[in-house]
């Protein structure tokens, strides 16, 4: 990790990141080209986010598991560990919106499904050939995730991923990293 030791410097490279940041967001956001959803199903682990209202009492071992279901829907439960060190866990499902790479995903009762403010927009915007992490974001730029199928990552890959994200319209000085386990 670098540490800057010029205040000026510093000040100036975050400007131009914020700057590159903006421009960005005023692009479409875009998927990736292929998204094959039975290599996604399966564990995924929180590497970082944006900081959310709904993950405010998350402190670690934070997961998101995604199964088939038999109407050709996704089961979608995320698992995270609270201050107390207790687990709490939510169920949601989700849906192909559009191909190859956008989902959306609701956490609300079933009954409610039919409310389109319950859907959240879930689009792959970067995946590793091998399944082995994924970022996940929406158009407007305020939620963000970085998942990978171990529950450690390198600081490289990390670094990789993050270096992707300024063009993509996401600040990546934003993202909160989950301290792994």
């Amino acid at each position: 990790m670098t540490v800057f030791r010029s205040l000026p410097l510093a000040a100036v490279i975050c400007t131009l990141l914020h700057v590159g940041c903006a421009a960005a967001q005023d692009q479409p956001l875009t998927t990736v080209d292929a998204l094959d959803v039975n290599r996604y199903i399966g564990v995924w682990h929180e590497i970082a986010r944006y900081p959310n209202f709904f993950e405010r009492k998350c402190t670690g071992d934070i997961t998101a598991t995604y199964s088939r279901n038999a109407d050709g829907t996704i089961k979608v439960v995320n698992t995270c560990r609270i201050a107390s060190g207790e687990l709490e866990q939510v169920e949601g499902v989700a849906r192909i919106v559009a191909l190859p790479a956008k989902l959306e995903v609701r956490f609300a009762p079933d009954w409610l499904s039919w409310l389109p403010l319950v859907w959240a927009k879930y689009w792959v915007i970067d995946l590793a050939d091998d399944y082995s992490y994924a970022v996940v974001g929406e158009p407007d730029r305020d939620y963000l995730w970085i998942l990978a199928r171990d529950a450690r990552m390198s600081d490289a890959t990390y670094d990789r991923i993050a270096a992707k994200l300024p063009p993509l319209g996401y600040d990546p000085a934003r993202l909160l990293r989950i301290p792994a386990p």
